[in-house]
């Protein structure tokens, strides 16, 4: 069996990184700080008051965590993370949806952790050469630029490949933060043109080192760590004396956040895991393909650390429904409509936290609840990958094709795409189901990426020493960061 994440030790090169690092003063936090950053060094908390939310410092390491402080610049941490209840109003369902929220994480998406956990074990092991290495970033969007943002926080060349039909204002960020910015053909489904981009830098430059989030085991184990555990503090602050987690649903994307399921899976064995992925491109569903416009989920394959036979159902989302969420929830008339049926100032002041994908992960968790006729005592998690700050260019694109929007299109967008969601497009998982999508991953991994066939085996048949060792690493990974701060420090 493989080594899962590679935590072997170039201890020449080690040093040398940790040198850099000391040289440009940066500190590197533990997932056990991410998970209670409250335990941070207090250097640290006390250069955070004076830094910005988004800043380009590496003491920002220290803001990889769902329970910064909401503000833009000076914030610390609280005791729980940001999140909202979802009203039933707005929802139609008894059963009450939580989302945490990654708005204020930096960059403004929690794709900033993924992408630390795929980095930083290379790079506290000595894998991974700061002075020579380039650390190529593939992706649907935010994952590029967490990419991004980290590799220059902690010292790293870094090269961001994006769809060219993703939102403008990612890549008018990345031209400010990535070392080089290149934009593949196609939206967010088409996946398979990043991977030919990724071969084409292997062949043709010796120092890149991709860190493909579809494929990097550090994506999941932070998903596991990090964000399951904080989802866990809400249900336990939220559940009172009846309520139980009914399940959690999520986009897929790269299925790195899946990985929060397999930790609340363990705490609430009672639990399921929805998955959701975009109609237009059924992949999970129906092997099949397409293109959609739910920025930030990829398509067309299913990823190598999506651990399928703990996936209890899909749901298919319209994209059409998310985008027609996403203006109801963030255009001032659909917030006067939601105001007039008597939804609180204070919940439709945080409708903005939702982005296009949080929308569909709202609408799967809908869909979840009809389908499974959910009571008040039942819990759902799921999670706001990035906020409406991110799409005000497509709010502009919405209304230069439909029009102004007006009250009466709120009414009915609430109408039909949201309280007349069914529970149609959803499949819950049998034994064969789960394999029949675990097996897609031949075609992607094996024949296109060169993965090992044995590892693929392993991960379905030797499931408690693949992914039950994978859920083990977290602490292995903490000693080798603390380490490298001690190295740093002497």
């Amino acid at each position: 069996m493989r080594k899962l994440i590679n935590l072997e030790v170039n201890e020449k090169q080690l040093k040398k990184n940790a040198q850099i690092a000391k040289e440009r003063n940066i500190r590197i936090p533990t997932l056990e700080q991410m998970k209670n950053p409250k335990n941070s060094p207090k250097i640290i908390k006390e250069k955070l008051k004076t830094t910005g939310l988004w800043d380009i410092d590496p003491v920002n390491l220290f803001r990889i965590t769902w329970k910064n402080e909401p503000l833009e610049t000076g914030g610390l941490y609280q005791d729980l993370p940001n999140y909202m209840e979802i009203p039933s109003e707005i929802t139609g369902v008894k059963a009450r949806i939580f989302a945490m929220a990654g708005k204020f994480f930096p960059i403004g998406a929690h794709k900033v952790g993924a992408s630390f956990a795929c980095l930083v074990p290379r790079l506290i092991t000595g894998q991974f050469d700061p002075s020579f290495h380039e650390a190529v970033w593939p992706s649907t969007g935010n994952y590029c630029r967490g990419g991004a943002y980290n590799s220059t926080l902690l010292g790293c060349k870094s090269i961001a490949i994006l769809p060219e039909n993703m939102s403008k204002e990612r890549f008018q960020w990345l031209s400010k933060v990535a070392g080089e910015v290149i934009a593949t053909p196609g939206c967010e489904s088409n996946v398979k043109e990043i991977y030919d981009k990724t071969w084409e830098l292997k062949k043709t430059r010796e120092n890149v080192v991709i860190f493909n989030q579809f494929g990097e085991l550090g994506n999941h184990l932070w998903h596991y760590e990090v964000t399951g555990n904080a989802m866990d503090e809400i249900i336990r602050a939220e559940a009172g004396k009846n309520g139980k987690l009914a399940g959690v649903c999520l986009t897929s994307g790269s299925a790195g956040i899946l990985g929060c399921g397999d930790f609340l899976k363990e705490r609430y064995p009672g639990a399921k895991l929805a998955v959701g992925e975009a109609v237009q491109c059924p992949t999970l569903l129906n092997n099949g393909f397409g293109d959609h416009r739910i920025e930030g989920i990829g398509d067309k394959h299913v990823p190598w650390i999506h651990n399928v036979k703990n996936t209890d159902m899909i749901i298919g989302i319209d994209d059409i429904d998310s985008l027609k969420m996403f203006r109801l929830f963030n255009e001032p008339e659909g917030r006067k409509y939601l105001q007039s049926t008597g939804i609180s100032a204070d919940a439709i002041e945080k409708l903005s936290w939702v982005g296009i994908s949080g929308a569909a992960n709202i609408i799967s968790c809908i869909k979840f609840a009809k389908y499974y006729e959910l009571t008040e005592n039942d819990i759902i998690m799921t999670v706001l990958t990035d906020s409406a700050e991110m799409y005000q260019s497509r709010l502009a694109e919405m209304e230069t094709e439909y029009g102004k929007y007006t009250l009466a299109n709120a009414a009915l967008d609430h109408g039909i795409s949201v309280l007349g969601l069914r529970t149609d497009h959803v499949e819950e998982l049998t034994y064969q189901g789960k394999k029949r999508i675990h097996n897609l991953k031949y075609y992607t991994w094996i024949e296109q990426q060169m993965y090992d066939v044995n590892e693929l085996n392993e991960q379905w048949y030797d499931y408690d020493n693949y992914w039950g060792r994978l859920h083990q690493m977290g602490p292995e990974v903490d000693q080798l960061i603390n380490q490298f701060n001690y190295l740093i420090d002497n």
